[in-house]
């Protein structure tokens, strides 16, 4: 008798998925530290400095490989995507046809389930900045009343507005180093199938690009074929045009913000509407279909990605923080 095939490759997500999961998972994590109720302009500051410490493209790719390695704790999947993995000539078919099109991966059994937790988890991050959001926005107005001792240093003019700015873009910039730690975790994690904690959940299709994205480098994973010698496909498919666009039109609201800003309170404003909201908006829409927008900015017309509910409202944020904050936000 011929002897039996080998056993399927093990399931593999490399490390650098991991490391690109480790930055968005630290970087939500700190930016939920963001509380109303400043005590002093230097608090203010210290926010916008926090909210400002991600550049976009890492953050975006973050986002995408956390998601993989939430749809690997989802047994359904994993184990529906290795029924494929029996047969090598099989398996490298579907390894191929899911490098070629990624959207495969979201037809493959299971991929409702990993999907489920996917958005779950997600949406808990945007739901948490949302939160924060409309806290720090009614901070702004709260910290204006006459009542609130605050006032005093509130209302007072910030002093060296441009080198803020220019140290809020310098941190936008600066390449973003994984967490040990955090990677080790989620490398754990992604292999063993299990480790952090998700909430079951499903969810079927149409899925958003990226989440898309995230159930094929999972897919890829599940077959065996996401290791350390598949760097380059895994790499490619946490790169989603849309979800940088958003997260870069953020950015650049929040620099416009800042530009005008004046007084303390308005800073507040900045970072409640273009740090928090904007966050959560960019996350929300990575995890949820939305219809096209037409372009609403010179910026937004260069750019052949979808527009986003951030730059939609890109026109309107070269207007003052103080015309926003009292035409109501």
């Amino acid at each position: 008798a011929p002897p039996p095939p080998p056993p399927p490759p093990a399931v593999s997500l490399n490390e650098g998925v991991a490391q690109a999961a480790s930055i968005y998972v630290a970087f939500m994590r700190d930016a939920t530290t963001i509380k109303a109720g400043f005590e002093s302009a230097d608090s203010i500051q210290a926010a916008i400095r926090k909210g400002a410490s991600y550049e976009p493209a890492q953050l975006s790719r973050g986002m995408i490989a956390y998601g993989s390695i939430l749809a690997l704790q989802s047994p359904e999947f994993v184990q529906g995507v290795r029924t494929f993995a029996v047969d090598p000539a099989i398996r490298q078919e579907m390894v191929a046809r899911i490098i070629a099109d990624p959207a495969y991966a979201a037809t493959l059994p299971g991929a409702d389930a990993a999907a489920g937790l996917i958005i779950e988890a997600i949406g808990r991050d945007s739901a948490a900045m949302l939160a924060i959001a409309d806290a720090v926005e009614e901070d702004a107005y709260t910290i204006q009343g006459r009542s609130d001792p605050r006032r005093r240093w509130a209302v007072v003019n910030i002093a060296d507005r441009d080198t803020r700015l220019q140290g809020a873009k310098a941190l936008s910039v600066v390449h973003m180093l994984p967490a040990a730690e955090e990677s080790a975790r989620l490398f754990a994690a992604a292999n063993s199938g299990s480790g952090l904690e998700v909430t079951p959940a499903t969810s079927g299709p149409p899925y958003t690009p990226a989440v898309v994205r995230s159930l094929a480098l999972a897919a890829l994973a599940a077959l065996g074929a996401g290791g350390e010698d598949a760097r380059a496909n895994t790499e490619a498919l946490t790169i989603e045009q849309n979800s940088e666009f958003c997260l870069n039109m953020s950015k650049l609201m929040l620099f416009q913000c800042l530009a005008a800003s004046r007084p303390s309170y308005e800073d507040i404003f900045c970072v409640g509407r273009h740090v928090a909201r904007d966050l959560a908006t960019c996350t929300a829409q990575n995890i949820k279909p939305a219809p096209i927008v037409a372009p609403a900015t010179e910026v937004a017309d260069s750019e052949p990605a979808i527009q986003t509910p951030v730059a939609a409202g890109a026109a309107a944020a070269s207007v003052s923080a103080t015309q926003a904050l009292n035409s109501g936000g």
